[in-house]
């Protein structure tokens, strides 16, 4: 935040600093329900080295809080992560894919071609988008949740008493319920643990191993298809979400769309995996207690600390973390990211458009988008009348 200040007749501007409290701790861990499951799918089935996927990660979430001071989260790209795990594609054209994804926003920011494309972007439209990927973040959370449903409704109703509880953070509350449920429902997991060592190893250099063939397999199989997801959920989503929560520290698409570049193009060259700054992942943070950067620079600590000293126990670690609690932490995440319809406003028009965005959004986050600026304009120019 940027405060005009009067001293002695002039003005200064002076940025409101990071916090590392208890509850940007707890809030710190408001995304792990996304981050945990594509992590583990990426190093089991991709067979992608979590040293440089941990540690990236975690540097591009400390650049982000630092530099944005929001918490403008770092979140793995879904579109490109589904695909990778569903396809078998090696690790060299993922980080091959990385690239161009880098390449691709790097240009739209700089040359200024995302704005017009953002503008497109009506308050039913955005709205939209953010409700439909809120209720998939709720869908999500509770398939999970099926997993153990007796542990998560327990787990719901004690974070809904502590959601707004300022001396002990639901978070804390939760993280401890599902590393106790975890130890109960599978007593060997102590064992594991037990094996959990510490060796440190720096990352490896990947850029060596990506192929022309690799570039090319990476940019048709999974830039391309990402890009609509991200224009939605990465660019205006995050943008509209962050401006209105922080407006004092808003953003503008240019901006994001330049800082997804640039990491894109970073991470890649070290083993890590293609990113985004997905508005689920922010609706998570500040859920469970984040008001500033601090919380992202908390968890990229973490995940650096736990990629350089134990990436040979990464999957033993996160065993600690039952799939029933990330999907508690995911509703909330999602229920938090939907709220914000509410000043959608009482005419009939816009409300329709929201809910056919949403719809849509649930489905493709691109389609959403086109649907909805055709139908809103339509509906504005008198085209058609509902």
């Amino acid at each position: 935040m940027e405060m005009d200040v009067k001293i002695a007749g002039s003005q200064v501007s002076v940025k409101t600093k990071n916090l590392y409290n208890r509850m940007e701790w707890a809030g710190a861990f408001g995304d792990i329900g996304t981050l945990i499951p594509f992590v583990v799918a990426y190093i089991t089935i991709v067979k992608i080295p979590p040293l440089g996927l941990l540690f990236m990660f975690g540097i591009m979430l400390m650049a982000s809080g630092l530099y944005y001071r929001t918490p403008v989260p770092i979140q793995p790209m879904k579109a490109i992560g589904a695909a990778a795990i569903a396809g078998g594609i090696s690790p060299a054209a993922l980080y091959a894919s990385g690239l161009t994804t880098g390449l691709f926003w790097l240009l739209a920011g700089v040359t200024g071609v995302i704005k017009p494309i953002a503008k497109l972007a009506t308050k039913p439209v955005v709205r939209g988008i953010m409700l439909g990927l809120g209720l998939t973040f709720m869908v999500g959370g509770i398939n999970r949740m099926k997993t153990a449903p007796v542990l998560a409704g327990f787990a719901m109703v004690v974070t809904y008493i502590l959601l707004t509880n300022p001396k002990i953070p639901a978070m804390f509350v939760l993280l401890i319920i599902g590393v106790v449920s975890a130890v109960i429902m599978n007593p060997e997991i102590m064992s594991e643990l037990a094996k959990i060592h510490i060796g440190f190893t720096l990352p490896v250099f990947s850029l060596p191993m990506i192929t022309w063939n690799h570039l090319v397999a990476g940019t048709l199989l999974f830039t391309i298809p990402q890009i609509p997801l991200t224009l939605g959920n990465a660019v205006i989503a995050i943008v509209s979400e962050n401006n209105e929560l922080y407006p004092d520290r808003q953003v503008t698409e240019k901006k994001i769309a330049i800082s997804q570049g640039i990491m894109n193009l970073i991470s890649p060259l070290f083993g890590g995996i293609p990113m985004c700054h997905g508005a689920g992942g922010m609706a998570g943070h500040v859920r469970f207690g984040a008001k500033t950067g601090g919380a992202l620079v908390i968890l990229g600590s973490i995940l650096i600390l736990v990629a350089l000293f134990f990436s040979d126990s990464v999957s033993i670690i996160f065993k600690i973390f039952p799939n029933s609690i990330l999907g508690v932490i995911m509703f909330f995440a999602g229920a938090e990211l939907a709220i914000v319809v509410k000043d959608i406003g009482d005419k009939k028009s816009d409300f329709y458009v929201m809910l056919i965005v949403a719809a849509f959004a649930m489905w493709n986050m691109g389609a959403a988008f086109l649907v909805g600026v055709i139908l809103d304009n339509s509906l504005r120019r008198g085209w058609i009348k509902i």
